[in-house]
């Protein structure tokens, strides 16, 4: 099964990459508008075409992406007309703080679900599991961007316990505590935003488990009940629990993007939305293969931890 799913990642990457070069030929966009900025206006019909030409921007669709798959295949990842610097520059200087916010965001995610939604279940219908519920409802209603301009009203701009948005104050130098303080808002959003479907599936999981014969088999040799959650309960759950995560990560990828245009976060997200504008497709095709690899291969890994946390998956396939 693996071998075959990753086989299908190259056809996917060609039609994804394809598919791109072939809709930015059509879009409304301008590249030049984005590589002369406020001298667009000032340059004569004449020289655009002279330029365009210069910069390769006339050609057909495909022969620019034939172009970027060689390059591509040499380890070329080109130049960046939007951030005039290899794409390898903005790459390294903005994913590792991308990777930053989603990791402490689902790390924060992947825990309050754990025990709050282990703690519903076991305790289903119950006044607290409503009011965890309800409060999921409602979250998972409110689109990421509303949930960071939420935070920053109230903890920014309200309470002002909290900077609204950046990688650090003005003027300061970047360190763990200044990055710490403007990571709590975006960090928290994230969380947010993915949180309430990812309880509810340890919830829906755990209050099914617990009424299951091995369960009750324990319960009547005396084991503890937190033994019984510790040790019975929560591993078959966690398999549900693991295939929603893997599912979620489109979301995630999605979510990452507002949070961090909203907080000016300087993640990979605002490249992406930059490069996009100016059909800067050195930088927005790698980015957008990039981010289908990863959530593909995430896709997989979550399969495959599936397999492992339930036997009986492995034995049906």
């Amino acid at each position: 099964m693996t071998g075959r799913r990753l086989l299908t990642l190259i056809p996917v990457l060609t039609v994804v990459s394809a598919a791109l070069f072939a809709a930015a030929a059509i879009s409304p966009f301008d590249p030049l508008v984005g590589y002369l900025g406020a001298r667009y206006e000032t340059t004569s019909t004449t020289d655009r075409t002279l330029l365009a030409d210069q910069l390769g921007l006339d050609a057909s669709w495909y022969q620019l992406y034939g172009r970027w798959v060689a390059d591509l295949a040499t380890g070329d990842l080109g130049i960046s007309r939007t951030f005039a610097q290899p794409v390898s520059d903005v790459l390294a200087q903005r994913i590792p703080w991308t990777a930053l916010l989603v990791l402490v965001a689902m790390s924060v995610a992947v825990v309050l679900a754990l025990v709050a939604g282990v703690w519903a279940g076991m305790r289903r219908g119950g006044i607290a599991d409503r009011m965890i519920t309800a409060t999921c409802v409602v979250l998972q209603g409110l689109p990421p961007f509303v949930v960071s301009l939420a935070a920053i009203g109230l903890f920014a701009v309200g309470l002002g316990w909290l900077p609204p948005a950046g990688l650090t104050d003005a003027g300061a130098e970047v360190g763990a505590g200044q990055v710490a303080r403007h990571l709590v808002l975006p960090a928290a959003a994230l969380a947010v935003s993915q949180l309430p479907w990812l309880l509810l599936a340890v919830r829906e999981s755990v209050s099914t488990h617990r009424g299951e014969d091995f369960v009750l088999g324990a319960a009547t040799r005396g084991i503890d009940a937190t033994t019984i959650t510790r040790r019975h309960i929560l591993p078959t759950s966690l398999a549900p629990f693991v295939t929603i995560l893997g599912a979620r990560l489109p979301e995630v990828v999605v979510g990452a993007v507002l949070v961090e245009e909203i907080f000016s976060w300087p993640g990979i997200a605002g490249a992406f939305v930059q490069s996009a504008q100016d059909l800067d497709m050195a930088l927005l095709a790698l980015l957008t293969v990039g981010t289908t690899c990863a959530v593909m291969l995430g896709s997989l890994l979550a399969d495959v931890a599936v397999v492992l946390l339930d036997p009986r998956v492995r034995a049906d396939g």
